[in-house]
């Protein structure tokens, strides 16, 4: 495997990682700013206020993008083991014909 194709599959790998977190970050976010509203004009500070709801929202997020998250790490693995397999044996300089010490 080449330099370029590692880091190929490395920024693959931080891309689908980001893509699959995305929805767990940005509804949390949401949720938490929403809740931290409520608390902030309500002025009660119960920590349980927070967990609870986001807990739920990840859930529900779950539930319905599982599918979809499971689809894009499946591809992106067997995409990875695939392209990893197709990488071109090492070629040895006596098999070009060319000893290694003979000029």
């Amino acid at each position: 495997m080449t330099e370029d194709a590692l880091l190929d599959l490395w920024r693959s790998a931080l891309t689908v990682a980001a893509q699959v977190s995305a929805p767990f970050l940005v509804i949390g976010l949401t949720v938490g700013l929403a809740i931290a509203i409520i608390q902030t004009a309500t002025q009660l500070q119960e920590s349980a206020l927070t967990f609870v709801p986001k807990l739920a929202v990840a859930l529900v997020v779950l539930a319905l993008a599982g599918h979809w998250m499971l689809d894009k790490l499946g591809t992106f693995a067997k995409q990875s083991i695939s392209s990893t397999s197709v990488a071109p044996p090492h070629v040895a300089p006596s098999d070009l014909g060319v000893h290694p010490g003979a000029q």
